[in-house]
């Protein structure tokens, strides 16, 4: 069960990295990348590994996320 769960999730793991990708709207490329280090975190933790899901979580995920759409509010022009 643990291994089908992990095999899911690893899906969503490709399919978030594939859409972060392909997508032509930045911000949306971002939520998506952001999307997949949220799935990897989630597979830190039914691998049994908390420190490093807590760290993928809140570094990975959280604080690159924001740090990324910031700098996309700050550097887009005035049309």
């Amino acid at each position: 069960m643990i291994a089908l769960l992990t095999l899911l999730l690893c899906g969503g793991i490709l399919i978030s990295g594939l859409l972060a990708v392909l997508l032509d709207n930045l911000v949306s490329a971002v939520i998506s990348a952001g999307l997949a280090s949220l799935f990897a975190a989630v597979v830190y933790v039914v691998l049994a590994a908390p420190d490093v899901a807590m760290t993928e979580a809140s570094i990975g995920s959280g604080l690159s996320t924001m740090i990324f759409l910031y700098a996309i509010r700050k550097t887009r022009g005035k049309d």
